[in-house]
């Protein structure tokens, strides 16, 4: 009875603390079998067999192959039982709706996308990205989902998972975004900017965890994901990497946020776009001229191809919005001092063309200290990351924040896991 009470409400005891780590220990494959758990803990063999035994008991780890014997008896490996429960993703972007599931080890399993403009609002948005969530979840057979991520492309408070003033989505301002997935899925859902959740995705596949990143995403909107020792910074009340709205230097351009000169309305995809028609109004010609001749709407996307492609009007759109893209992450490196700057985005999608005028700025305006050893690449551009970056969230908050809270009943539950929104 006293070793159910404790577990059932989560009790920092030694018991308590140990098992946790073993699961975790063989959940990110530090440790495989049991001589290895007792190795990295400390822990006697008999209390390893017996906190093994619980965690195999309690559905979270399970017996696999035998690994290969170092001169005595073969040890039996340990594996998490990630197929037993789901993670949904539904990422949400300025033009597009992009939803996933993954399994506990993050892998996506199905995914669809469509083309949307957030501007709908949110219970249009919403009910979309439900119904092609029914649409994949009849394809699969039925798992309990354990978390849910939602990224949106404007700032949240991530406690409570409402947005605030994101400046491209009218009517979403304080919008509880957690109540609609926590109806559908009776799981604990978290909300988070849709960069963060690609700083995510970023830091899956880099094998250092005290990572000093920056994903500066420059799409339609400008916005920047701030990873500090290998932890996501979203400030005091989630706006920090908004840099899409800081000022630009002589710039009087009004922006989509009410105010004028932001980084977003001169460098952004939206202000590419209209600084491209408004070229192609006055008379330039070259590729994408003749795009609008025919009638085929310009795009972020098309001025980077055309860029690439060598159109005039192209590279110097693009080169222009690398160059203020440029000054604002030099002022980021000179605070931030980060190790790798990860550039994504549609306008970044032109390639060199962009990165070479960003890493230009970058080196010319930052100390020789902060660039010493300063990587700056682009992403690998798949649209699955911010799905990954969305599983990869949910399952920090599953079991490293909030593994203590639920684990005694098996699964995550919302009323275990989730503050009481405000």
């Amino acid at each position: 009875m006293t070793r159910e009470s404790t577990l059932r409400f989560g009790a920092q005891t030694d018991e308590v603390t140990s098992l946790l780590r073993i699961v975790n220990l063989v959940r990110t494959g530090e440790a495989t079998t049991r001589p290895e758990i007792g190795r990295l803990t400390g822990l006697g063999r008999g209390v390893v067999t017996q906190r093994v035994d619980q965690a195999i008991e309690m559905g979270f780890l399970a017996d696999g192959e035998y690994a290969p014997s170092s001169g005595g008896r073969a040890p039996r490996t340990l594996r998490f039982r990630s197929e037993q429960g789901r993670i949904i993703v539904a990422a949400f972007g300025a033009l597009h709706i992009r939803v996933g599931i993954a399994s506990l080890d993050g892998d996506i399993v199905d995914d669809r996308h469509v083309g949307w403009d957030i501007a709908r609002g949110p219970a249009e948005t919403i009910d979309r990205a439900l119904a092609m969530l029914d649409e994949i979840l009849a394809d699969h057979e039925d798992v309990p989902v354990w978390g849910v991520a939602v990224g949106i492309p404007g700032p949240v408070d991530f406690d409570s998972g409402r947005p605030v003033a994101p400046p491209i989505m009218p009517g979403w301002n304080g919008f509880d975004m957690r109540r609609r997935f926590e109806e559908r899925f009776d799981a604990p859902v978290w909300v988070d900017n849709d960069v963060n959740l690609l700083a995510f995705s970023e830091r899956s596949r880099r094998p250092d965890e005290r990572l000093d990143l920056i994903f500066f995403k420059v799409g339609t909107g400008i916005g920047a994901g701030l990873l500090s020792q290998g932890r996501i910074h979203r400030g005091a009340n989630g706006a920090a990497g908004d840099v899409g709205h800081v000022r630009v230097r002589d710039s009087e351009t009004p922006c989509r946020c009410g105010k004028v000169g932001c980084l977003e309305a001169e460098a952004g995809g939206w202000a590419l776009v209209r600084d491209a028609e408004r070229a192609v109004e006055e008379g330039a010609t070259g590729a994408l001229a003749n795009h609008v001749a025919e009638g085929t709407p310009i795009t972020p996307q098309l001025i980077a191809v055309a860029a690439m492609n060598g159109d005039a009007l192209g590279i110097s759109l693009i080169q222009r919005s690398a160059r203020l893209v440029g000054e604002s992450i030099a002022a980021l490196v000179n605070m931030f001092n980060p190790a790798v700057i990860v550039v994504g985005g549609a306008v970044s999608s032109a390639g060199e063309v962009f990165l070479a005028e960003v890493r230009q700025r970058v080196y010319e305006l930052s100390l020789p200290l902060a660039t010493r050893d300063l990587s700056i690449v682009r992403s690998l551009g798949d649209e699955k990351e911010p799905l990954r970056g969305g599983a990869e969230m949910v399952r920090e908050q599953l079991f490293e924040t909030t593994f203590p809270r639920w684990f005694a009943e098996g699964r995550p539950l919302v009323r275990d896991v989730m503050p009481v929104a405000s």
